[in-house]
């Protein structure tokens, strides 16, 4: 079910923007009962899992793969999809442990898989992960890029003029204009950035602003600030991968621009739908984890350096 989103810290919720969402949902399911059926592909071998060995896999067989199409002739990402769910414990390498399944770093650049952290912020994740609320435990928006790799199921959905993606997780979904509009103004600030995107070829290049510095990467910690910009790009290499990758900049925390990349694969379950998963009805560790001391994370912005 499509359900309001919750929005805080500064993000705009207004009845006019569930109206586009619900509008927007409607002809996109037609657009998807209607697509044309997708070209024949000659089967290859998958590119392995690992971010760091999946990336260069993925950037050689898009060149080659002709994806299906809507019927305005963009690629077609239109499905259910999942992404490296072992991100949101940590986009680093991590250990298998008591509370974590373990998992190989999402970064591929730099090649050491680790964030580019300016000195006064390396220390800062483990400072977050002792003092605050996790920001998914209250049920907050995922922001992007985490969005993409929460353990639980995305849908796309294609119109003329924009990508909708719905996420099980807590309600929340992202509409994309792919018409070339400006960015909303300096001043607004969302959980989930402001999005704005075009067709490159057979990718779909999004460009995100506008962050409101609250959401962390993972469950470690690590974190971005207001001022950041990411630039993301999702590109059918096969009929059941996406290749998904964003570069993230913000001179404020990072010394350089860095990139996160890996495979969202295709949920082809026949008759599978997203389920509602309320999220915050029922919800009872932020409590608990206040009354031990712990605050909800207020965000980083770029003047807390």
């Amino acid at each position: 079910m499509l359900a309001k989103t919750r929005s805080r810290g500064g993000s705009l919720d207004p009845p006019g923007l569930i109206r586009v969402t619900l509008i927007a949902f409607a002809a996109a399911l037609v657009w998807f009962l209607s697509a044309p059926d997708a070209p024949a592909q000659t089967t290859q071998a998958p590119c392995p899992g690992e971010p760091a060995l999946f990336h260069p896999c993925a950037l050689a067989k898009a060149k080659t793969f002709n994806p299906p199409r809507t019927r305005d002739g963009k690629p077609d990402l239109q499905g259910f999809w999942r992404g490296q769910a072992s991100g949101t414990e940590n986009i680093e390498e991590h250990p298998k442990t008591d509370d974590d399944n373990g998992g190989k770093s999402l970064i591929v650049e730099p090649a050491d898989g680790k964030i580019p952290y300016q000195a006064w912020a390396a220390a800062l994740p483990g400072q977050h992960r002792a003092q605050y609320v996790e920001p998914n435990v209250p049920c907050f928006p995922s922001g992007v890029p985490r969005s993409q790799y929460v353990p639980t199921q995305i849908e796309f959905l294609q119109t003329p003029g924009y990508v909708l993606i719905l996420f099980e997780r807590a309600h929340t979904y992202r509409i994309i204009p792919t018409d070339a509009r400006p960015h909303v103004g300096a001043g607004i600030h969302l959980w989930q950035g402001d999005s704005r995107g075009r067709w490159q070829g057979n990718t779909l290049v999004v460009d995100v602003t506008n962050h409101n510095g609250k959401p962390w990467f993972d469950q470690a910690g690590n974190f971005y600030s207001n001022t950041t910009h990411m630039v993301e790009r999702f590109t059918l290499i096969d009929q059941d991968t996406i290749h998904y990758e964003v570069t993230i900049d913000d001179s404020n925390v990072y010394t350089r621009p860095w990139t996160m990349a890996f495979p969202m694969r295709r949920n082809t379950e026949k008759g599978f739908r997203l389920l509602e998963e309320a999220c915050h009805e029922g919800e009872r560790n932020t409590d608990p984890l206040i009354r031990a001391g712990q605050r909800i994370y207020p965000g980083m912005t770029g003047k807390d350096r």
